[in-house]
């Protein structure tokens, strides 16, 4: 807790000033100690390395003159000297693994002595004796080249280790270290005594600001001096009592307020003067969902134009206007409102009652007789027009017999489809139905389901694409009917994608809750019947079309399935680029 005190902050920025000014004060000496030896050293090595080639090159005796050399050098120096003819001449205090010729000549940097006759400085690492492969100590090498009269050419290597350069800096880091140490405990001692006596009073005052922070309001805050602390606390005390009485006046309203905005079955948006949103509640953020998927975005700035124009008349005029709007085939009557702060206009508030379930019920009384007689009558008037003809002997021929009978057939299996899905929707909406719970190995039931459909689906030319994120997973949920409303889905983005389309399955689990998803890039919904789509008997084909339509039953059993998993359903569409059905079940 020391960290987050003023003690604690005082002590170590002066701390942290202090090692700063230790810290660079020790590179610098280092790089300086470490470079003055160096320079030092190569001053040496390369004073003795000119030494040895004058003496070598005036003296005919070349034993004589290595042996006046030897006398020359120091001994931590190590002298190689390599003749033309690549004889080689060590000096008497070499021990254990000798540099040979073929290292300076291999090597490209020693190379040039010979070569170009450049005298030439590097560090290097001596093999380790008894082991040619791994590096020793660290050496510095200064190559001199020698000249041995009639145009042949020698060098002379002279080098020493670098330990005594680096035992001097370690010698010399250690010093400023410990300097280091003695500053560091003399200022924790003076930063402690300083910090302690300014911020005593502070403490206290802390302590007390934490207690009226937890709603302690009646917690005073002791005057101990009379300087601009003890003003301060004067002041907090007078602020503690108006903020007593202005918190439980805030406290009232904004529960007051929440508790409305939340329990409101219509959305609520409030804006500023610019038009920016500044609070919201749940029906009216399903509102914003809806509209920034219409846009294809998120876009948290664009919202619908009759909104906004709504908006500015109100802000414009400062009257309250009212209009509609309306995508995903949904309706909202929109009342805009403007808002006040000491006269002028800060903002308005816009409230939304969604009107799609009134609009839903009218546009289904009306469709509701139409759509039933319709799927009946059409396939008993087939059948008993070609039964008739049959009667009639209106066919003449066999094959025109067997067309007959054909569709008998056909629209007799429709009928039953017909029936049998009225049996299985009434049985969902009683007290009858019940889910045969189990946990299902995930994957390996969606790739059953979509197996079904592989052949469908390369018969129409259409890409059945899946993606299965659960893995191994397990889900507890009844699999025969989620097999059914799988199906369902996948079966109505066949059937409505055209040749050459793309149906995709997506499947995952999120935030404990199994998410199938199924898409299709084919002809769409329109807007207007997306609210409807689950209802019974209900087509977006208004032609109404055999084959390709279906009894408009099975979304309606898919919703029922989903409800009964206490799960959710939802559509997306857009004419022209493809609808996605959206279903979450709980794990519970």
């Amino acid at each position: 807790m020391i960290w987050k005190s003023v003690v604690g902050k005082l002590w170590a920025t002066i701390l942290l000033l202090v090692a700063c000014v230790l810290f660079i004060l020790t590179i610098l000496l280092m790089q300086f100690f470490r470079n003055y030896i160096l320079d030092e050293m190569t001053d040496q090595l390369m004073s003795t390395a000119s030494k040895i080639a004058v003496m070598l090159k005036h003296n005919e005796d070349t034993r004589t003159g290595l042996d006046v050399a030897w006398e020359l050098i120091s001994e931590e120096t190590k002298v190689v000297v390599v003749t033309d003819d690549n004889r080689v001449y060590y000096s008497p205090n070499q021990r254990g693994e000798k540099l040979s010729p073929s290292y300076f000549r291999n090597d490209p940097d020693f190379s040039e002595v010979f070569s170009e006759g450049e005298t030439v400085q590097k560090r290097i690492r001596l093999p380790e004796e008894g082991d040619a492969g791994r590096d020793g100590e660290e050496v510095l090498v200064i190559g001199k080249p020698l000249n041995e009269g009639n145009g042949k050419k020698g060098a002379v290597f002279v080098y020493q280790s670098l330990a005594v350069m680096k035992e001097t800096s370690r010698a010399t880091t250690r010093l400023i270290f410990l300097a280091a140490v003695i500053a560091f405990i003399m200022t924790t001692v003076f930063a402690f005594f300083l910090s302690t006596r300014i911020t005593s009073p502070l403490r206290k005052m802390r302590v007390a600001a934490f207690e009226v922070a937890r709603g302690k309001f009646d917690t005073k805050v002791p005057k101990l001096t009379n300087d601009e602390i003890g003003e301060l606390a004067t002041a907090f005390n007078q602020m503690r009592k108006k903020l007593k009485i202005n918190m439980h006046a805030l406290n009232q309203e904004k529960e007051q307020l929440a508790g409305i905005l939340k329990s409101m079955a219509d959305g609520v948006i409030t804006f500023s003067k610019d038009g920016t949103i500044l609070l919201t509640n749940p029906p009216a953020e399903s509102f914003l969902q809806l509209w920034y998927y219409e846009q294809g975005g998120d876009d948290l700035q664009q919202l619908p134009p009759a909104l906004m124009d709504l908006f500015a008349k109100a802000v414009e005029t400062e009257q309250e206007q009212v209009g509609e709007v309306s995508f995903q085939g949904r309706y909202w009557t929109v009342i805009v409102s403007p808002l006040y702060t000491e006269g002028n206009i800060r903002g308005a508030v816009a409230v939304l009652r969604d009107m799609t379930r009134e609009k839903k019920l009218d546009k289904l009384r009306n469709d509701f007789v139409a759509n039933v007689s319709h799927e009946l009558r059409t396939p008993i008037a087939m059948l008993q027009g070609y039964s008739e003809a049959l009667i009639d002997d209106v066919v003449t021929t066999e094959e025109e017999r067997k067309e007959f009978i054909k569709v008998i057939n056909e629209e007799s299996e429709r009928m039953g489809r017909l029936v049998n899905e009225l049996l299985d929707l009434a049985r969902m909406q009683s007290d009858q139905f019940q889910l045969k719970i189990e946990q299902v190995p995930i994957k390996p039931f969606c790739n059953r389901v979509i197996k079904k459909f592989a052949g469908l689906a390369r018969e129409k030319n259409i890409s059945l694409e899946s993606r299965i994120e659960s893995g191994d997973e397990s889900f507890p949920f009844d699999p025969d009917r989620m097999e059914q409303v799988l199906t369902n889905l996948i079966d109505n983005a066949l059937r409505h994608t055209p040749e050459g389309g793309r149906v995709e399955i997506r499947q995952g689990i999120r935030d404990d809750k199994l998410w199938l998803e199924v898409s299709d890039n084919g002809s769409g919904i329109p807007e207007e019947d997306l609210p409807f789509v689950f209802e019974r008997f209900y087509k977006a084909d208004k032609a109404r079309t055999r084959g390709r339509s279906g009894t408009g039953l099975g979304l309606a059993i898919v919703k029922n399935i989903v409800d009964a998993h206490r799960g959710t359903i939802e559509v997306k569409s857009k004419i022209g680029q493809g609808t996605t059905f959206t279903v979450m079940i709980p794990r519970k």
